[in-house]
């Protein structure tokens, strides 16, 4: 079995894997080209620590969409390696890593200098999370004929608002801060 360091030796930069997409290639950009770090203090702390970041994701994934740019950002900032692992051929490594048993993804997997986990974040932001549940919530039963069409125009409206939402970004750094930093705090107290 690979460890999650060999995943991450394995693996294509945040860069490559962006350049390359398929899918929501140019809203994942307008994202990266529209958020500006809060401030350096994540940043810092990350090359501090000589942390690196390993991220399970797909391109067709709206949360990763969002996610991926701005971690990749504060990745940049802190002059760290980013990587990128697709979920749906690395199938073991998103199974040890499941949300609520389920293959959610962005997982953003904080690794040490000597390649252990010692840090885990998403899917969500607490506020990014919120959203989904409010809209699903509207949702019409899945029996129901307009539930395919009421599902298209969620993800349509979800995607709008990860494209333009500063708050949602915000969020999402916020909350990655607070893992790093739990991360931190985890690691010093073993």
């Amino acid at each position: 079995m690979k460890s999650e360091e060999q995943y991450f030796n394995e693996a294509e930069s945040i860069q490559s894997y962006m350049e390359n997409m398929s899918q929501l290639k140019d809203k994942s950009y307008s994202v990266y080209e529209s958020f500006t770090l809060p401030d350096q203090e994540l940043a810092h702390t990350l090359r501090e620590k000589s942390f690196h970041l390993l991220v399970i994701t797909e391109d067709w994934c709206g949360d990763a969409m969002m996610i991926n740019p701005i971690i990749r950002q504060v990745a940049e900032a802190a002059n760290i390696d980013m990587r990128v692992v697709l979920r749906d051929s690395e199938t073991e490594l998103i199974d040890r890593h499941l949300t609520n048993g389920s293959r959610s993804i962005p997982i953003i997997l904080i690794l040490n200098q000597d390649g252990e986990v010692v840090g885990k974040w998403g899917p969500r932001s607490p506020k990014a999370q919120a959203l989904v549940d409010e809209y699903a919530a509207a949702l019409p039963d899945q029996d129901d004929p307009e539930f395919q069409a009421a599902q298209k125009d969620m993800i349509k409206a979800l995607t709008r608002r990860f494209t333009n939402d500063e708050l949602l970004w915000h969020d999402v750094y916020e909350s990655f801060q607070q893992t790093v930093q739990q991360s931190i705090q985890d690691t010093q107290s073993r």
